[in-house]
């Protein structure tokens, strides 16, 4: 599954039109992020930022999945 988000991690602003704004796709090509900013600025800030630390998160997709909790 792929996920579209286009609000701007940087500026929190939502991108109107993003096909005519910079993209970053993070993801194994079938699963992933799509992230939209304002500007390639803001895109190149998101870039260069370091995380302390970082979780892998891991799902059960399967039809027979029951969420507990």
């Amino acid at each position: 599954m792929i996920i579209r988000t286009t609000t701007d991690p940087i500026t929190l602003q939502d991108v109107h039109n993003p096909e005519q704004h910079p993209c970053l796709y993070e993801g194994d090509g079938e699963n992933g992020v799509e992230i939209y900013f304002e500007s390639e600025a803001t895109k190149q800030m998101y870039l260069e930022m370091e995380l302390e630390d970082t979780k892998v998160l891991s799902g059960n997709d399967s039809e027979d999945y029951v969420a507990e909790g």
